[in-house]
């Protein structure tokens, strides 16, 4: 992988432009009067309930101008019968260590903190025990999870020793099955760096093996470490999906993310299914891409996206891609296919203002490509 990137970021600065070369394309009135009924004006009680009732819940999630088909299986989860319930009616019941032991039991999980938005700071990260079967974690569109700019929030990885290993070859298994939805990340940190055995990345979340998805969720101003040639995913790290099934983003917002690459999402030989989202301003800061150049710890790719490995697809539908950045390359989307086998699918999208500070492939401005063929888009604007 290493060499083929090597290849690869040579071959990128000579076919491709630089940003600041490039140009960014892209009735009867007797019988109304007999039957006319005075409407009740609503009353200041039920004005007032109105606009408490619209103050409960977080803003909206992801694109409201994507309309995306979402199968099934990327959509969100019934929570209506937990197993768990988080909290006894008020915020101050809501606490860190309720939620990590939560997650540790498994099973469907809901909050009850009181009527209005609440955050909870974490102070450790909440780890999927993996002889959990299903997780699904669903904060009623009132929750935020920090993670006070100091803690990774949410763990799963099969290959965890430490969480329990349930078959001999970790990487391929079924479970657990980890669902989030309905709930805002804030402030996360990964201050994991990258080495040959850390799992390192994913600020917000980091999901190695089993499945996983995400929906109608808030990835605010979440990071992780500035450097690491393949170090990745401020808001998600996802790595050894089963059977390669795909990790499904549905109407979620990742705003502010900022990590060495992979300003929202980063991975190793994951499919994603990515439909009717939101990703702003989002940055890749690492420098001297991957392999790292050197004298450099490389990374500075994908502002928004960074992918890498063998035989994997991402699809993008009904989704903004605007304002991220790459201090290397692929503003929006960083994806490079060592084998050739993956296509990149853009439908019903928009990536504007991605600009790549080193290169982006021709003809793409924001997206590094490097697979068979060329991206595949479809009523899209990219520029």
């Amino acid at each position: 992988m290493a060499a083929a990137a090597a290849a690869l970021a040579l071959t990128a600065c000579a076919t491709t432009a630089a940003p600041h070369n490039a140009t960014l394309t892209a009735s009867n009135s007797a019988a109304s009067k007999t039957a006319k009924t005075r409407s009740p004006k609503p009353t200041p009680t039920a004005m007032r309930t109105g606009q408490a009732a619209a103050a409960q819940a977080l803003p909206a999630a992801g694109n409201p101008n994507g309309h995306a088909f979402v199968p099934r299986a990327a959509r969100a989860a019934n929570a209506s019968h937990p197993n768990h319930v988080i909290g006894n009616g008020t915020p101050a019941s809501c606490t860190s260590a309720a939620v990590v032991r939560a997650v540790a039991k498994g099973g469907v999980i809901t909050f009850n903190c009181g009527p209005k938005p609440v955050t909870i700071t974490m102070k450790a990260t909440a780890k999927v025990v993996n002889t959990s079967h299903r997780v699904v974690l669903d904060g009623g569109n009132r929750v935020t999870l920090s993670g006070g700019g100091k803690h990774r929030i949410l763990y799963m990885n099969t290959c965890d020793k430490k969480q329990i290993w349930t078959t001999d070859d970790c990487f391929d298994q079924e479970w657990p099955q980890l669902i989030v939805q309905n709930l805002a990340f804030e402030d996360g940190y990964s201050a994991v760096r990258q080495t040959a055995t850390s799992s390192y990345g994913g600020g917000a979340i980091f999901a190695e093996g089993g499945q996983f998805k995400v929906v109608n969720s808030r990835f605010i101003s979440n990071r992780c470490y500035k450097s690491g040639p393949d170090l990745g995913g401020a808001a998600i790290r996802a790595l050894a999906e089963w059977r390669n099934r795909p990790v499904y983003i549905t109407s979620d917002t990742f705003r502010g993310g900022v990590c060495s690459n992979g300003g929202a999402l980063s991975s190793i030989d994951v499919n994603w299914d990515v439909f009717n989202s939101l990703m702003i301003n989002n940055k890749a800061i690492g420098f001297g891409a991957n392999p790292a150049q050197s004298g450099t710890a490389g990374g500075g790719s994908g502002g928004a996206i960074y992918t890498d490995g063998d035989n994997y697809n991402v699809l993008i539908a009904g989704t903004v891609i605007r304002r991220n950045g790459a201090r290397e390359g692929g503003g929006a989307v960083f994806f490079v296919v060592d084998n050739n086998q993956g296509t990149l699918t853009i439908k019903n999208s928009t990536l504007h203002n991605n600009p790549s500070d080193e290169f982006f492939t021709a003809g793409f401005p924001g997206i590094f490509f490097h697979s068979s063929g060329h991206p595949i888009v479809t009523d899209s604007t990219i520029n």
